[in-house]
Formats: C-alpha cells, structure tokens, sequence
C-alpha cells in the first residue's frame, strides 16, 4: 500500500524537529535526559447493528496506527527548557464503503461513506521547567476531570493549548490551561470545540453557534494522607458551558490484601450564555479488593434541563462511562455491578479480567412518551507479555452489548494487539 505524501512525512517532522530542537540548545541535561518510544497498535473492530430498520448493518474496519513520542529534557539554569513531539500515522488495512464507521479511521473527504487510506498529524510542545512547576504549549493530551482526551481507538485525541502545573506543595497538584483546538482520534484536522449532544443530551444552542474556540480549565487535587484525596476542578467552553467537578477518593485497608475503596463525584454544569445546558451529575462508587479480586457497585443520577455536558469526541468524568454508553442522559439513573481480577494472585502477572454491566431508567424521552431505559454488559481481557525477546506485546479483546428504547441496539467487538519499543 502506498502512502499519500503528506503522511509519509509525519513522523519525519517529528524527529526533524526534535533534532533541530536539540542541536540548537547547549545542555547536557537537555539530551541525556530524553526519551523516545514508538507503540505500534493493531486494531480491529466492527459493530453489528441489531435495531430494527437501522441505517446501516454492520460497521467493521481494521487499520494499523503507529504513535511515536519524544521527549527531551530540560536545560540547566533556573528556568530550564524543552521540546516534545508527537507523530501520528494511521494505515487502513480493511475497509469496504457500506461498512465504515467505527472511529479507527478518517473519512474521506470528497467520498464520506468510504475510509481514507491513511491520515496522521505531528505535534510539537515547547516546554519550560521552574523548581516543581511546568508550563507546556502546542499539543497536549490532557486527562483533568473536566477534559479527558480519548484514546480508545487507533490513535489518540489531541488539543491544542497551553498548561500549567504546579507542584510545589507536598500532595497538592494544581492546573490552569487554556485550548483552542482539538484533533479528534479519527482526523487530521485542528478543529473548533463543540458539546457531545447525541442521545437525548437535548442541548440546544443560541445564536453564537454550536462551536468554540476557548476552554479553560483551572482547579487542583490535595492528597490528604495515601488514603484519602480530595479535587476540585473547573471547566468552561466558552459561549457554551461552565462546569464544576467534586471527587473524593478514599481506600480503606482491610487487613491483608484486602481493601474498600470510595469514590464519590459531584458535577454541576450550567450554560454560558449560548446554550441551554443545565445539569447536576452525582456518582459514587464502591470497590472491595481480595487478593486478585475487585468487586464494584455504582450509582449514578442525572438531574436537571438537558444530559452531561463535555467536549465531543472526549472522555468524561462519569463513574458509568462504558465502551459504548456513558449513561448521561436528561434525568437518567443507572446501577453498575463490575468484576475485575488480576492473575498475577495465580501467578500469571500481566493477565487480567474485566466484565460489568450498567442498567440505565428514567431517561427524559419527550411529553408523552415512556421513560427511556438501556442497558449495557462489557468484557474486557488483556494479556501483556513480561519478559523475554516480546516484551510488552499487548493484546485485549473487548466485547460489548447494548440495548436500549431511545438509541441505537448493537454488539461490538474490538481486537486490539500493541507493542511499545523503546527507541532510547
């Protein structure tokens, strides 16, 4: 398969720049501190559509992503400076015109109902250090409460921003930042933001428009003692929504191997003046752990005018945020029962179980309509190898199934295999 010119030179850019970066800087520190790794990630998917009268049957593709990261280090002096980058590249192994869809992939752009052959971005991150504080600016992949980028699929979500973090105080982490841009997981394109909007979210707009330009975010997490922790973060897409976040997070020991974990959240969102978002999200959940075993119960209610409100394409903050549901919808309730368990406690480290199932009701369909109810049940299994000449070869297979009187009935299955190898 030959490669468009454009992508064959991502990952180029990216070890071009860092080089030149590098060689113009005069520390020691700067390159004996770096770091450089590519994850070569295999994907497969499909989704079978199982709804009567569905648009589409089946979406199934399979493609071939390669992610390379490069980190350098910083230069002496008190304030201390570097460069990062990113290459992204994804390759369409199997795709077929009535089957796309899955999210692996870029649609083409003069043929929308078919799959690019391949499509990637570069991103570069300039960098400076001052004692326990950092400030990052150009492409960044945040995982804060009210911005998670998604990496579910071939490649990761990137912003595009400036953040700052400061750890200057034992246990206290604090963020302020501020994005302009998103490159979703199946583009190439640094895009305006917008709300996640689809099932019945119900969020309306006013006459600034559905997009933004500006989200800021700014709040921080106090580790109390290593049980106990406590966070508060603030979010806003400008012209769009403000938002809120509460979490506490408290693990209590129970004698040997044994332990009881707590996890409560808090989100209020509220609209900016151009939209109509107004919410009230509350999830807790509760984990026991013997030995290998993991046993969880969850709860999590919606109250208010429209469903959850967070950046489209991203993740969220909601403790039922599944493979394919979050259950954020308008006055939605649902109940989580998950089990986990780690086969190092059988001496097979690397190996590890998930399976859960999430019941959702009470959804808000509209004046006289029935109250809207899904379901949904995931497993996931995961093996990396430990030791020897294949190590860290991953390979997960997940599979899910949803049900529902509002959206869209469906089974899925994800085949995922990734090797990170470290390049110095």
């Amino acid at each position: 398969m030959q490669l468009k010119p454009a992508s064959r030179t991502v990952l180029s850019a990216s070890i071009a720049a860092i080089a030149f970066g590098a060689s113009n800087v005069a520390s020691a520190a700067f390159i004996e501190d770096s770091k450089a790794a590519v994850e070569l990630r295999n994907f497969y998917m499909n989704r079978d559509f199982r709804q009567s009268g569905a648009a589409q049957s089946k979406a199934e593709e399979w493609a071939q992503g390669f992610i390379l990261k490069m980190e350098s280090g910083y230069t002496e002096g008190p304030i201390g400076f570097g460069l990062d980058a990113v290459g992204l590249l994804g390759v369409k192994l199997d795709s077929s015109p009535d089957r796309t869809g899955t999210g692996i992939l870029q649609r083409d752009r003069n043929a929308p109902n078919r799959a690019q052959d391949d499509y990637g971005s570069a991103g570069l991150t300039a960098k400076a250090k001052l004692s326990a504080t950092t400030l990052h600016v150009g492409t960044l992949q945040p995982v804060v409460p009210v911005l998670m980028r998604n990496d579910s699929r071939l490649l990761p979500q990137t912003y595009r921003g400036a953040w700052l973090q400061s750890k200057e105080v034992s246990g206290l982490t604090l963020d302020l930042g501020m994005l302009d841009r998103v490159n979703q997981r199946d583009s190439s394109d640094n895009e305006e933001m917008t709300v996640f909007n689809a099932g019945r979210r119900n969020i309306t707009f006013g006459s600034g428009g559905s997009t933004s330009d500006e989200f800021l975010f700014a709040g921080g997490r106090y580790d109390w003692s290593p049980q106990l922790a406590t966070s508060y973060y603030y979010g806003g897409l400008d012209g769009i929504y403000d938002q809120h976040n509460f979490n506490l997070v408290h693990v209590l020991p129970l004698g040997d191997k044994q332990s009881f974990k707590t996890d409560l959240r808090f989100v209020r969102s509220t609209d900016d003046g151009g939209s109509n978002v107004d919410n009230d999200a509350f999830g807790a959940l509760f984990t026991y752990k013997l030995g290998g075993h993991g046993f969880t119960g969850g709860y999590q209610h919606m109250r208010g005018d429209t469903g959850f409100a967070y950046v489209a394409g991203g993740d969220n903050a909601l403790i039922n945020l599944l493979q394919i549901n979050d259950f954020g919808n308008e006055d939605e309730r649902s109940w989580q029962v998950r089990y986990d368990y780690d086969f190092a406690a059988m001496g097979v480290p690397g190996l590890t179980l998930m399976t859960r199932y999430v019941s959702g009701d009470n959804v808000d369909r509209g004046a006289g309509a029935s109250e809207g109810k899904t379901w949904e049940r995931n497993t996931d299994i995961a093996y990396v190898i430990q030791s020897g000449p294949l190590k860290n070869l991953g390979l997960k297979l997940r599979n899910a199934t949803t049900r529902s009187n509002f959206q869209s009935d469906m089974d899925e299955n994800r085949v995922i295999v990734s090797y990170s190898l470290p390049l110095w």
